[in-house]
């Protein structure tokens, strides 16, 4: 006969079943905060990114005395031009095509690297191949669940990019500059009149000559060879949206530029959703804007994350909306719930709507 103290002890079945099912449970109340904790954390950093990018867009400003332009290309108001410039017959895109994100390099800790690049060249020049494939963090926003990696450009059909011969490889963004309400991408080359939305409550359309010079359309802060001074953004510099988000899960946008006859191609499709020019791998813009209506023939806003899921809007991958820096450098959370005449309002420069934030 066993002692009472030869007598074994342990868990019964019935209390091991029991213990798991409770650490189970306390496992799936802590997981969403962890979760939620991370996220916190991760939209944090993204902020921090975009201050910097609004900071270095106004140490540009001091310096130049006017903001970067949305990207640079030969100017032509009837699709002519040197041989070098390879001027896209259809969108008048042309070198060199740096863009707002390379520009403001120096201003970002970035000068190594801002000094590698030939400005003097063509983005797609040899000379300038292995620079523009760098991955730049404060570009790269850590909630984004797409690829992180340079990508390469592609052209209508979807096949690689070739401009001289070249296959083009470019680094990543997750940030992207306004273009306004209105976009002038296909349509600011060849196709010399557009039609255009102008009124955003009643929907009335103008029809504007662009002859190339998408500053008769644009009424944002960042368009083709843009150069916006601080004093033509009269609705207010902190009234005025500059910078925001955009995933790499929906479609690859690069701090380099814009380079002629390159196409940006969403990763899921929506009945609206398609892809588009070269210009939208640096710029998105907020709708209304000429042919872009939704099955009932109403004119599209886009917002962040707005269902229609358009390569040339804003889109984040933070619960609830994303986050754009302001003309005066602060950054906001907007609300993908956020009225869609706010957000019109707050992507135009010079409309002189009064704004209010308390629909964000």
């Amino acid at each position: 006969m066993r002692t009472r103290c030869e007598e074994r002890s342990g868990f019964t079945l019935v209390e091991l079943l029991v213990v798991i099912a409770i650490i189970g449970m306390l496992v799936g109340l802590l997981l969403p905060a962890v979760q939620a904790a991370r996220e916190a954390a991760r939209r944090m950093q993204c902020a921090n990114n975009l201050k910097q990018l609004g900071l270095a867009l106004h140490n540009y400003e001091t310096a130049m005395r006017r903001f970067p332009a949305g990207y640079c290309s030969f100017a032509t108001r009837d699709g002519r031009g040197p041989a070098w410039a390879h001027i896209d017959p259809v969108t008048w895109d042309a070198a060199p095509g740096w863009g707002w994100g390379a520009l403001i390099l120096p201003y970002l800790e970035q000068a190594n690297l801002f000094n590698q690049l030939r400005f003097d060249r063509a983005i797609w020049d040899p000379v300038n191949a292995q620079p523009i494939r760098q991955a730049v963090p404060v570009y790269a926003c850590p909630s984004s669940s797409g690829p992180a990696q340079a990508f390469l450009l592609r052209d209508a059909s979807n096949a690689p990019l070739r401009v001289a011969g070249q296959t083009i490889r470019v680094g990543r963004s997750h940030y992207v500059a306004s273009h306004g309400q209105e976009s002038c991408w296909g349509e600011c080359g060849a196709a010399t009149t557009g039609i255009i939305f102008t009124d955003i409550y009643t929907g009335k359309t103008t029809t504007v000559t662009i002859n190339g010079d998408a500053s008769r359309v644009a009424d944002g802060p960042f368009f083709r060879n843009s150069g916006t001074k601080a004093a033509a953004v009269t609705d207010g510099l902190s009234n005025t949206v500059f910078l925001g988000e955009h995933s790499s899960r929906l479609s690859d946008k690069t701090w380099v530029g814009v380079v002629p006859g390159a196409f940006v191609h969403p990763r899921f499709r929506t009945p609206e959703n398609g892809s588009d020019a070269a210009a939208t791998l640096t710029l998105v813009h907020a709708g209304p804007s000429g042919g872009e209506l939704d099955i009932t023939g109403q004119p599209i806003i886009h917002p962040i994350n707005f269902p229609t899921l358009h390569v040339g809007q804003m889109y984040a991958e933070h619960p609830g909306g994303g986050q754009v820096a302001l003309g005066d450098g602060s950054v906001r959370f907007v609300a993908e719930t956020v009225d869609l005449f706010l957000w019109a309002e707050l992507s135009s420069m010079a409309e002189g709507e009064v704004i209010d934030f308390g629909g964000l």
